[in-house]
Order: structure tokens, then C-alpha cells, then sequence
């Protein structure tokens, strides 16, 4: 099952990275982090990546858990619009929360046998 799902989100991932299009669209950017985030590719790529993963997750949780991670993406989009047009700062808020995600995906993993 872990394979599976690291398979779907690689396999989104890349559909979305070949389009060179972010999880929003980037004609309607207006902050200059959605314009960074536009402009950079690794920014783009590790934005099609989390939000594929995001939404997976989501689905895959009971209810209540679902509520959380909403959450805790408000959260995360509030913080990662504080970098601004900081590339670095960017790139070191997204890896931090596709590892929140993963590690979400990892005990749904422990949970089964599916």
C-alpha cells in the first residue's frame, strides 16, 4: 500500500510538472509568493507534489483526523506566505511539510494490512 501511494503522488506529480503549472493558477497569482512560487520550477514542482499529497491524504482519513489536517494546511499556507519571494525560505517550508504529510502517510501505512 505504501508503494501505491508514493506511486500515485510521483505518478500526479509528474503529470502536473509536465504541465509547468502549480496547484493554483499562476495567470491569477497576486502575492508575490504565488508569483515566486510561479516563476521557480523546483517552487512549482514541490507545490504539485504537496498539494497532490494533501488532497490524497485527506481522503484517506476518517473524518474527525480530516478536520486536522485542514487545518493544519490553513496553518502551513499562512506560514509559508510569510516567505514572500524567498526562494530559500520557500523551498525549506514546502520540504517541511511534505514531510508532515509523509509522515501522516506512514501511519496510515502502519495501520494496515490493506
Amino acid at each position: 500500500m505504501k508503494f501505491l501511494i508514493q506511486g500515485i503522488v510521483i505518478f500526479s506529480s509528474l503529470l502536473a510538472a509536465s504541465a509547468y503549472a502549480a496547484s493554483f493558477e499562476c495567470q491569477k497569482a497576486v502575492t508575490g509568493t504565488e508569483k515566486t512560487i510561479c516563476e521557480h520550477r523546483l517552487l512549482n514542482d514541490a507545490d504539485v507534489k504537496m498539494s497532490t499529497s494533501y488532497h490524497i491524504l485527506r481522503r484517506m482519513v476518517p473524518m474527525g483526523t480530516r478536520s486536522v489536517i485542514q487545518r493544519d494546511q490553513v496553518k502551513w499556507l499562512q506560514f509559508r506566505d510569510r516567505c514572500q519571494e524567498s526562494v530559500s525560505c520557500l523551498s525549506q517550508v514546502y520540504n517541511m511539510r511534505q514531510q508532515q504529510l509523509d509522515l501522516q502517510f506512514e501511519r496510515i501505512y502502519k495501520m494496515g494490512p490493506y
